[in-house]
């Protein structure tokens, strides 16, 4: 009878659970386009969320920047309009400039260096993103950072006349060129393909993929082979609507985010691999400057990148323990 008596007792208790629990959508925005990669896997851990929470978390997806730049994402977000979004590392250091340290330039030789240090300074970053008021739900790469030009460069020098476009308000790529010795031209996303045709700039940074995309290949005749930076992003979420949910379902949205997203880093590595082939098969050259001297002269301007942003967007100590992590993981023979 006791038995009976439990058994309905904990079947009322769920069935009254399921009835009573508040329903969460999660108003989420992207500039990745519909039909993208990103946009399919975050469609398909959109579907797991609600199916594993038996419909109790659900989110409205708004793709291909159709709620604007990720600063104005950013506002939205800060005043409820949206939840979430996935945001490249320009967004992020909106919110947390030091995580801007892993887009410095010449960092990483491989995506294994990458690997490493994210899964080592993962909690560090989540906790710092936390008390910025955001909940980090996964890393979503974006790729390796390739320089394209109109004019061919042969040695590290040559830069210095090309017309070097950076994104509007991005501290990191300032830093970067300006070690390079130039003084690049400050423009958004939205100007680039319209200043390239102009000749206002000569040469952009961006991922392979994001290249073909945006259509920025068809006045550009060149690509550098040495990869300037692997540029990270992420999926971050509001602490105010990812506290409206249960601890199960918290649960549920942070496993399966770093499930999902760590199968798209994966597979936008593949996307980038093949659009830079893609890209070279429909006439862009790769130019090769990955001799031992320009290497050299990389790894300076890194260095220098990376002490001019030192205090302003990350301290010291910060820096000396992901290059010291580095160079331990270098030294143990690990490779890509």
């Amino acid at each position: 009878m006791l038995v009976r008596i439990l058994k309905y007792f904990w079947i009322t208790l769920f069935l009254v659970n399921i009835l009573f629990s508040q329903k969460v959508t999660i108003k989420f925005a992207t500039l990745a386009p519909d039909g993208s990669s990103w946009m399919k896997i975050m469609r398909e851990f959109s579907t797991e969320v609600k199916k594993q929470t038996s419909g109790q978390v659900n989110f409205k997806i708004y793709p291909g920047g159709i709620q604007g730049d990720e600063k104005d994402v950013l506002r939205k977000i800060r005043i409820n309009q949206l939840q979430g979004a996935g945001f490249t590392g320009v967004g992020m250091g909106e919110i947390l400039p030091e995580v801007r340290i892993l887009d410095t330039p010449f960092l990483f030789k491989n995506f294994a260096e990458l690997d490493y240090i994210i899964n080592k300074f993962d909690y560090y970053f989540s906790e710092k993103f936390q008390k910025k008021g955001f909940t980090l739900i996964g890393w979503a790469e974006v790729g390796k950072v390739y320089i394209f030009t109109s004019k061919k460069v042969e040695k590290v020098d040559d830069f210095k006349n090309i017309k070097m476009w950076i994104w509007e308000g991005d501290p990191v790529a300032e830093a970067t060129f300006k070690a390079f010795g130039l003084n690049p031209i400050p423009l958004s996303v939205t100007d680039v393909l319209t200043s390239l045709q102009t000749g206002l700039i000569e040469g952009v940074y961006t991922s392979p993929l994001a290249c073909l995309v945006l259509q920025w290949f068809t006045k550009l005749k060149y690509v550098v082979d040495v990869p300037l930076t692997i540029s990270n992003g992420a999926v971050l979420i509001s602490n105010r609507a990812f506290k409206k949910l249960n601890p199960e379902q918290q649960k549920i949205l942070k496993e399966l985010g770093y499930q999902y997203f760590r199968r798209l880093t994966l597979t936008s590595r593949q996307d980038n691999e093949k659009s830079l082939k893609n890209m070279q098969q429909n006439g862009i050259q790769l130019l090769k400057l990955s001799t031992p001297e320009n290497l050299k002269h990389f790894d300076q301007i890194g260095e220098q990148a990376r002490l001019s942003l030192t205090g302003k967007l990350y301290d010291e100590t910060l820096l000396q323990r992901i290059e010291s992590s580095l160079q331990e993981f270098r030294t143990s023979g690990n490779k890509d």
